[in-house]
This record gives C-alpha cells, structure tokens and sequence, in this order.
C-alpha cells in the first residue's frame, strides 16, 4: 500500500509540476476526463460532489486549530489534521522549484474530513484546489501556486479500525 500510495504521490507532483504557470483546464474538459476514466475525479467548483466539499472546507475554522507543521521547515499549508500522530519519518528531498517533502499520519477523522481540513488549509494559505479524486473510500486531493510553484498533494484511505491513513506531499516552490 505504501508503494501505491508514494506511486500516486509522485504522480500527481509531476502533474502538477508539468502545469507550469497555466491555469487549470476548463470544467468542460475536466468532466469529459472524468467520464472517461474508472475513477471519480472532480473539477473545482464543477462536479456535483464539489459543491459538498466546499461547503465542508468553507466550514472548517482554521483560526480554532492548532496547525502542528508536518515538518520543521514545512510550508504552512503542509500541516496534520488536529491530532494526526506522524507513522513514518518525514521524508525530505530537493527540488528545483524549492524544499519538498512527505509525512505519512494517522487520524480518528474520515478520510472526507481530512480532504475538507487540508483543502480549507491549503486554500487559507493562497494555493489553488487543481485536483480531487474519490475511489470508494479512498481520497485524493491536489492544490498549487502559480505564484511560486508550490504544491500539495493528500491521499487518505480508510484506517484499519476507523479514521484514516493519510500521506501528505509537499514543495514549498521556489
């Protein structure tokens, strides 16, 4: 699972990185994606499920909780949900575009309730949603800075006795 996980990871960082400086596509074209492909993926503020997860991330007051960075030197949208406990050591790397890293936590939230915090977070912090995906109880979320190119990618799954398994990638851009 961890390998599928970090597989998706670096998967949705090429994606994004590969948009440059270029606006996400059009909600047309992101929904003729979608109904294309087996996975449920969501163009922001277009899919049907959006206007939940909007609802669900305009709901979250950031100012209540206590962001606990991922990591020291972590960009201050790259934060664990409110009681998330690390599993794994942070993994840091280098990046052209700046400081990356990943964290993997575990949380007694759902993995929707992660996705609304880290969205509403990332949101705060002035990136911009590019992607969300649903796969069963699977999710996946994506946001990124034209400004300065930094990203953010979250994948949660369902934990083993409830709450969720999330692994949270960053770059602080550059």
């Amino acid at each position: 699972m961890r390998r599928l996980s970090l597989g998706l990871a670096a998967l949705v960082l090429m994606g994004v990185g590969a948009c440059g400086g270029d606006e996400p596509a059009p909600p047309e074209e992101a929904t003729e994606a979608a109904e294309a492909s087996d996975a449920v993926v969501e163009a922001p503020a277009t899919a049907a499920g959006d206007e939940a997860s909007d609802a669900a991330a305009s709901e979250i007051d950031l100012s209540d909780t206590e962001a606990v960075l991922a990591a020291p030197g972590a960009p201050a949208f790259a934060v664990l949900y409110p009681g998330g406990t690390i599993q794994e050591p942070e993994a840091e790397a280098g990046d052209p575009a700046g400081p990356s890293g990943a964290v993997t936590y575990l949380t007694t939230a759902s993995p929707d309730e992660v996705m609304a915090f880290h969205r509403a977070r990332a949101e705060a912090e002035g990136l911009a949603s590019v992607m969300a995906m649903n796969q069963g109880e699977s999710r996946a979320y994506g946001a990124h800075s034209t400004e300065n190119g930094a990203n953010l990618s979250v994948f949660a799954t369902p934990g083993e006795d409830g709450g969720a398994s999330v692994q949270l990638v960053w770059s602080a851009g550059g």
